[in-house]
């Protein structure tokens, strides 16, 4: 059996206000190559499918042509909701689907229902979980009492050793978590505005599932982590098939292949190979003063590529944006770190205005809060001249 392991296409999702579904579709229709080239039978997809519970009639286009291309390459594919996904419009259809051999798992109460694959070494259950909010897993399992994630997955997994028990089969879970190491600490990275921010999802406990409670299937597909992850050989983390974020700079983009042969269930052996995918555009983040940027012949590796420049002048300098799209078409974002805001603010407002003269402490001031750019000439003299004016009339008065 060989399935391709993929998670987080997040259709409808821009990069900083850009669209990126024309990208996502070169990507996809290359992961349809993949499947011919190699043979694969079944594609998950772990959640994730779009990047908003309401997408746009577009998305969804999008979606039906890339699952068509992946069962014209000879693939049954299985679809699971996440935490961005609607449930009830994902779903839309799945029984139809299914007999089209796609199958959308988003039903809570078929959570111990697994789609059932045969191939020469026998049957294989593959159990797609949704996204398993607490609460709303509580609604549909009244029995249920918890109030974490890891808790609802806990729940979730014990129904699925109930049934997968009876089948006796070798079998596959595909899940939407944040998992973690008994120890690990676990980081999301998130950007606004070209700033980037770690934030600590540890904080709590109550997003986290440590990798025991997924314990027991010959593999765990995972998603949610835009990022490539291997905990054991039997449980992993594919990542997004697109770069989404500048945070997502250094992260492979691809898909994990993985080769079954026969076995006893949760033992079945197994064979893991990354796929690697093309990234229509790369991401590249640039620093330095705008003349260093926009000189000739420097970064031609990120004239294509989507572009986050700080710029270090000690004045922005006008129409930075405008400048630097002349050269980088693809410029999205922009921010001023000036070199000298470091060195000033390492610096108390006493030590700055010791022994200053008015015309200097006048200086200094301009200096501070233009990052550094003091006052030229003209500005000079019109200080003088409103110190000159201010003593003569103290003269006067």
């Amino acid at each position: 059996m060989r399935i391709l392991h993929t998670s987080d296409w997040h259709i409808g999702r821009t990069f900083h206000g850009y669209a990126t579904e024309e990208h996502l579709e070169q990507v996809l229709l290359a992961m349809a190559a993949l499947v011919r080239e190699h043979g694969v039978e079944v594609v998950v997809v772990a959640g994730d499918v779009f990047d908003h519970s309401a997408p746009k009639a577009e998305a969804f286009a999008l979606l039906n042509r890339a699952v068509a291309r992946l069962r014209e390459a000879g693939a049954v594919v299985v679809l699971t909701s996440g935490n961005h996904d609607g449930p009830a419009r994902l779903g839309h259809l799945a029984d139809f689907a299914a007999h089209g051999g796609v199958h959308v798992r988003t039903d809570l109460a078929s959570i111990a229902s697994p789609v059932m694959i045969d191939d020469d070494a026998g049957p294989l259950a593959l159990y797609g979980l949704p996204y398993l909010h607490p609460a709303l897993l509580a609604g549909a399992y009244p029995e249920f009492s918890g109030t974490t994630h890891a808790e609802a997955l806990g729940f979730a997994m014990d129904l699925v050793r109930a049934d997968q028990a009876e089948r006796g089969c070798r079998w596959v879970v595909a899940a939407h978590c944040f998992a973690q190491n008994a120890g690990e600490q676990v980081r999301e990275t998130r950007e606004d505005g070209g700033l980037t921010e770690e934030r600590d999802i540890t904080r709590g406990g109550l997003d986290l599932v440590p990798v025991s409670v997924l314990e027991g299937p010959d593999y765990v597909a995972l998603g949610h982590i835009h990022g490539r992850v291997t905990f054991t050989d039997r449980v992993r983390y594919s990542g997004a098939p697109l770069r989404y974020s500048f945070g997502e700079k250094d992260k492979p983009r691809g898909a994990w292949l993985v080769e079954m042969g026969a076995g006893e269930p949760g033992s079945a052996p197994i064979e893991v190979t990354w796929l690697d995918l093309p990234m229509p555009r790369q991401v590249a983040r640039l620093r330095g003063t705008l003349a260093e940027l926009v000189t000739p012949g420097s970064h031609e590796e990120a004239r294509e590529a989507w572009v986050e420049v700080v710029l270090t002048d000690d004045v922005l300098p006008h129409e930075a944006m405008r400048s630097l799209r002349e050269r980088y078409p693809y410029a999205v974002t922009l921010t001023h770190e000036p070199t000298n805001r470091v060195e000033q603010a390492s610096r108390g407002y006493a030590e700055r205005v010791r022994g200053l003269s008015e015309t200097e402490l006048l200086s200094e001031f301009l200096a501070f809060v233009r990052d550094g750019h003091g006052p030229s000439e003209a500005e000079n003299l019109v200080l003088a001249e409103a110190i000159a004016a201010r003593d003569a009339a103290e003269v006067a008065g």
